[in-house]
């Protein structure tokens, strides 16, 4: 990346992501999220564009991009649906850290099926009673053996009941974040079995289920990383997900400012377009340096988490919050641009609208990400 602007490569990278959506995304979004449909075979897809391993090694089968790259794939597809656009994300966070920290037996059990997307990953750190607390969670993996006997549960699990594997984080040790190690479970392992399907205010286009572990017994081989490391592990991988979160809401975003500028310049009233009067053009006018701010301050944070930067967990966070924040509020903006037809579902406003709303709450909340940053200025 030259400063403030994108390269060649990344604009063909971006480019095509674009094309990708506008012709397997953006015509079907609406029907996948009315109908609860989950959209495999464009999920298949994607990964034929090496969008299923986008930040896994060549070595391992991936195509070997960094963290910006991965976010304007992101932000590209968002556009169309932000919901698919996330579970795409969460794959890819646990095919890297599959990719990252396993050893060499578990890579080559799992990530082969999972670059083709054949084979769909989950990521599964979240408890009924440890959410912003995540190193209080309880599930627990007791060695016997050549494996380890987990028992426990995991909640909000994107891909539950149709994924095939779960990256889980257990208790291996003592309370706290070191003694958490991090353990890859087969969706048809014994003991292995799920929630119904939540229901939810948006991201219709994607399951999430509860995780339920009752003894299954796990090979110790497919532990990711070494005993007591999963928290460090589960931490790094969501520096990624939340610059891809913040992306999925900048998509959302501009597309919903695309949308209110179309429809303000076709809209009359009093005699004229409501892009006409001053106070819709200055409504746009800061939707647009909002989203932009955004944008830059997330495309920032991707370069610093690919360069392994020391701040680039404070800029993540930094990023999330910002980014997310600002979709929805440019959600808000063009659902009432719109006026009472931005509440229909004859116009896509209305589903972007509850498709982000989740993005300020997944992937650490808000408030924990300032918690992140305001610790981090301290200690300084």
């Amino acid at each position: 990346m030259t400063q403030f602007d994108l390269t060649d490569d990344q604009r063909e990278i971006q480019e095509l992501a674009r094309r990708f959506t506008a012709d397997a995304i953006t015509p079907f979004a609406a029907e996948w999220d009315e109908k609860h449909i989950f959209p495999r075979d464009t999920i298949e897809a994607a990964a034929e564009l090496g969008f299923g391993a986008i930040y896994v090694s060549e070595e391992s089968g991936g195509i070997g991009l960094g963290r910006l790259e991965s976010a304007l794939i992101m932000e590209a597809m968002a556009y169309g649906c932000p919901s698919t656009s996330a579970f795409i994300s969460i794959h890819n966070m646990a095919a890297w850290m599959i990719d990252r920290f396993g050893a060499q037996a578990v890579k080559d059990k799992y990530l082969p099926a999972m670059v083709s997307m054949d084979t769909l990953g989950s990521y599964c750190l979240t408890e009924a009673g440890s959410g912003s607390d995540a190193a209080a969670l309880k599930t627990k993996a007791v060695r016997d053996g050549d494996h380890y006997v987990v028992t426990g549960s995991k909640q909000f699990i994107s891909g539950g009941g149709q994924n095939e594997i779960y990256v889980v984080m257990v208790r291996t040790g003592e309370d706290g974040p070191k003694g958490i190690s991090c353990l890859v479970i087969e969706k048809d392992m014994e003991g292995v079995s799920f929630g119904a399907n939540e229901r939810k205010l948006g991201w219709h286009s994607q399951p999430t289920a509860q995780v339920n572990f009752d003894a299954v017994r796990v090979p110790v081989e497919n532990r990711v990383g070494g005993e007591g490391e999963g928290f460090r592990i589960a931490m790094m991988g969501l520096d990624g997900g939340r610059l891809n979160i913040g992306a999925c809401s900048l998509g959302g975003g501009q597309r919903c400012l695309d949308e209110a500028i179309a429809y303000t310049k076709d809209r009359k009233q009093f005699g004229q377009a409501i892009a006409d009067f001053q106070n819709t053009q200055f409504t746009l006018a800061d939707m647009e340096t909002e989203l932009q701010a955004a944008r830059t301050l997330l495309y920032a944070a991707a370069v610093k988490v690919t360069e392994n930067a020391p701040d680039k967990t404070r800029f993540a966070a930094m990023a999330k919050r910002l980014a997310t924040d600002t979709g929805s509020s440019v959600v808000d903006r063009a659902l009432q641009l719109h006026g009472g037809y931005g509440y229909l579902q004859d116009y896509p406003i209305e589903r972007f609208w509850r498709d982000l709303r989740v993005h300020s709450i997944l992937e650490g909340t808000n408030q924990v990400m300032r918690m992140i940053i305001g610790r981090e200025l301290v200690r300084q």
